[in-house]
């Protein structure tokens, strides 16, 4: 007996590409995303995260490219696509007149929710986003955390498969930030979700997966603490067997080992010692081929941390490098001043 095909991912992109005018903001992205899968879309402003988002949930067409929600194609079946996705927009529009079960049940009716169900949906969607106490009020005597709320169960008021939520902690004291990422947590036990976001914290502490974009490219794909230690820093004190050690001498032959790509100078107190932090290449580790070379050049070491490199500073690395590239292309004769 054969097996049963395998399920088209819940998202899939391969070459998408969107142009405003002679703005380019996105460049051929490819990605896939399986379903129960809770994946953060990180990038600087500007980088394209909102158009890849606007563009999956058929608000934006695309320039060029496949874009495909549970194997539905978003240009040529817009509708369908739409069933599957709950929406949060970064703006979070709301009917500020309406009252929140008044606003919900507007939501299950666009979405086409049978009527015999949509006490029920809105139920549900009530009960898992925390707005019991408020289902009676008018949206607009809310707080900016219960506003997310409600935006958080009108997209998911018809039970989709699929959550796109843009910054949805944008705007919200630290305590409701908080509230919001528990409430998403929850929902990613279930649907798969992408969080389109620029605030790094919440890709560590929601999502198994971070997808970095950089000047309409993806530039990196993996488990935040794969990111996060993709690469790191020796800070390292070293002496000599018979005084201070020459400086241009020792700082050549930590930058001849092979898997260290900087070497930079930092102060030390301690008498006779040079101080240095290494940048290391990838996620090489230099140590045993450091204490070899230290040991034949008559070194004394110190002390030494490892340290990995951050997400944060994984993410401005290569956004940062991906944004040089990007002015280089643009104007391609310009010379350094």
């Amino acid at each position: 007996m054969s097996d049963a095909p395998a399920s088209p991912p819940m998202i899939q992109i391969e070459g998408l590409t969107k142009h405003y005018g002679r703005t380019h903001a996105l460049r051929g992205i490819t990605f896939e995303v399986p379903k129960g899968q809770v994946v953060g879309f990180l990038g600087p402003n500007g980088a394209g995260k909102s158009t890849t988002m606007k563009i999956l949930t058929g608000f934006v067409e695309a320039t060029g490219g496949i874009v495909k929600v549970a194997g539905i194609s978003v240009a040529d079946d817009p509708v369908g696509a739409r069933t599957r996705i709950g929406y949060l927009p970064e703006n979070n529009p709301l009917y500020e007149d309406m009252m929140v079960e008044e606003y919900l049940e507007y939501i299950a009716r666009i979405r086409r929710i049978p009527a015999d169900k949509v006490r029920g949906a809105i139920d549900t969607a009530v009960a898992r986003c925390g707005l019991q106490k408020v289902r009676g009020k008018d949206i607009g005597e809310l707080s900016k955390g219960f506003r997310q709320r409600v935006g958080l169960a009108q997209a998911i008021v018809h039970d989709p498969d699929l959550l796109i939520l843009d910054e949805p902690t944008t705007g919200l004291d630290p305590n409701q930030v908080v509230e919001i990422r528990n409430l998403i947590r929850e929902l990613g036990k279930e649907k798969t979700v992408i969080l389109s976001t620029h605030v790094l914290p919440e890709v560590q502490h929601m999502c198994g997966r971070a997808l970095i974009i950089s000047e309409g490219k993806i530039v990196a794909d993996g488990a935040p603490d794969q990111l996060s230690s993709d690469g790191g820093h020796i800070d390292l004190v070293v002496t000599g067997k018979r005084g201070a050690p020459d400086l241009a001498a020792t700082r050549a032959l930590l930058k001849a080992l092979p898997d260290v790509a900087e070497v930079h100078e930092r102060t030390t107190g301690e008498k006779d010692a040079l101080a240095f932090s290494l940048t290391t290449k990838g996620s090489a580790d230099p140590r045993r081929a450091l204490f070899a070379a230290l040991v034949d050049a008559e070194l004394v070491l110190l002390s030494l941390d490892k340290k990995a490199l951050g997400l944060e500073e994984t993410f401005r690395k290569l956004t940062t490098a991906e944004a040089g590239k990007a002015e280089h292309a643009d104007h391609p004769h310009s010379k350094a001043a």
